[in-house]
């Protein structure tokens, strides 16, 4: 494959018809008066406020609040509806990403609270029962990270993603152990190579529209490519989104484990980008918002961790909605079977969702305590 951009227009930025002339959107306007589904953007976005941000570009990226909103503007049903191009998108346009941070981290104070990061997993006070473990089919935990001296990738270009994976290529060169692996470029991988990560389920295509609406996939898919532990318990995706997604996975449910070779693939990666550019930091972070990302909902620790767990009898009582329902009061989610908007067949995703202002380890318990409720709910439903 040539390193020729898709041709396919899904890919392209298209920018709403009043944001690309840098006007205020009548969309939101109308969104608000139809009561119909409004994303945090839009319920905290004003014309005011856009009066007064609308001809501001930040330093690093030239990134502009009608970037910032294009797509909760673009798409209505977007939960949070807003994306960051650079470190500073978060304080000079604190008018929209306050309200919508603290809206979706609920009970984080930007103006008190600091973010404090803890991987030890000594500290994960409860297990997981037998009978939740009986049911796990496989366990997931991914973060988000960021390289401190690049802009976001919704406010990068294809010059500083192809200088992100020229780093990353030399960084898995260091990599040992059960870290150790391959570096495959989506532009330069063989047929077989691609064939293999999809039927494995490795492989990400960046068909997320919402992320499209961003800019996150221009010149798809140049510059992006996916890192595979010879194990194939630890990958690393890198310029889907953020510049990095650190995944540790395996199949069963060893939380503990899957959480140690995280926070050991975290360090490894750090250092070995410390040494290799002699920069320090490495991970785009500050003290409130713990680490940057594109996306306001994935700052903190921008930690997902995840099991797919069977459960064919609750499922059949009260379906997807029902399940979420309960997860949520154990600061989790529920997810279908295939992740995030994807169909319920006989199986759950569980994950946190709580992300700011808590410390990893709690939200490896979080995820913890609600696969243990699920799992003897499921228990204490009659057989047929």
């Amino acid at each position: 494959m040539s390193d020729k951009p898709n041709p396919d227009p899904f890919f392209d930025l298209i920018m709403d018809e009043d944001l690309a002339k840098n006007q205020w959107p009548a969309k939101i306007d109308q969104f608000k008066k139809d009561e119909t589904h409004v994303s945090l953007m839009a319920q905290a976005m004003t014309r005011e406020k856009f009066e007064i941000l609308k001809n501001h570009k930040t330093k690093t990226a030239g990134w502009t609040i009608a970037r910032a909103m294009n797509t909760g503007t673009c798409y209505p049903s977007s939960s949070v509806g807003c994306h960051a191009g650079d470190h500073e998108s978060y304080t000079d346009f604190a008018k929209l990403f306050k309200s919508v941070i603290e809206s979706y981290h609920k009970g984080y104070n930007l103006d008190k609270d600091k973010h404090v990061t803890d991987f030890e997993v000594t500290k994960i006070s409860v297990d997981l029962s037998e009978q939740a473990r009986s049911k796990i089919i496989s366990t997931r935990i991914r973060v988000a990270r960021n390289l401190d001296f690049f802009p976001l990738n919704p406010g990068g270009t294809q010059q500083s993603r192809l200088d992100i994976i020229k780093l990353i290529e030399e960084l898995a060169l260091t990599l040992e152990g059960d870290l150790k692996g391959e570096l495959f470029r989506h532009t330069t991988m063989t047929p077989e190579q691609n064939r293999r990560l999809v039927d494995g389920h490795f492989l990400f295509k960046g068909k997320d529209k919402m992320q499209a609406a961003s800019g996150h996939h221009e010149r798809w898919p140049i510059d992006r490519g996916i890192y595979l532990s010879e194990t194939k318990e630890f990958i690393l995706w890198i310029n889907e989104g953020d510049h990095l997604r650190i995944i540790s996975m395996e199949q069963g449910g060893d939380v503990k484990h899957v959480f140690e070779r995280l926070g050991r693939g975290i360090t490894a990666i750090e250092n070995g980008l410390k040494k290799i550019t002699g920069k320090d930091p490495v991970f785009m972070s500050d003290d409130t918002l713990g680490m940057i990302t594109c996306c306001p909902s994935n700052l903190g620790t921008a930690l997902r961790a995840s099991v797919h767990i069977c459960l064919p009898k609750l499922i059949a009582k009260m379906g997807l909605e029902g399940i979420d329902k309960i997860a949520r009061e154990s600061y989790c989610q529920a997810r279908g079977s295939g992740g995030e908007h994807s169909e319920v067949i006989d199986r759950v995703d569980i994950s946190n969702w709580r992300r700011l202002g808590f410390k990893e380890y709690e939200l490896i318990e979080d995820m913890i305590n609600c696969v243990n409720v699920l799992a003897l709910m499921e228990n204490d439903i009659p057989s047929r």
